[in-house]
């Protein structure tokens, strides 16, 4: 086992916050922090503390979005190498038409949000 830097250790909580609630609301703060994969004493601390929390649905679009992102960034890169070889109309025409499709599915992830 590797030691940790003294920074790098988590803080020792041992203050016990309480909060009353309904049985319907810690059922729904549960389910929430469910959703986030958070433990309940984590995402009680994040939401007191006013940190964002994100859930699985955000991390998924977050990952969708790079990857869309990545999509464009490889064909601008094909379009670029494609006009410096002097590659044929068709072949370029079609890199256009990939291009705009990705930005099309960017766009559209983005309104989804």
């Amino acid at each position: 086992m590797s030691k940790r830097l003294e920074s790098e250790r988590k803080p020792k909580r041992s203050v016990k916050l309480q909060a009353y609630v309904t049985p319907e609301e810690y059922d729904q703060i549960v389910r929430i922090s469910e959703q986030t994969r958070l433990s309940l004493s984590e995402f009680a601390r994040r939401v007191c503390l006013g940190i964002r929390i994100e859930s699985r649905e955000d991390q998924q679009a977050r990952l969708e979005l790079l990857r869309v992102h990545a999509d464009l960034g490889r064909l601008g890169g094909l379009l670029k190498q494609a006009l410096a070889e002097g590659h044929d109309k068709v072949s370029v025409i079609r890199l256009l038409r990939q291009i705009d499709q990705t930005q099309a599915e960017l766009r559209d992830k983005v309104r989804a949000l």
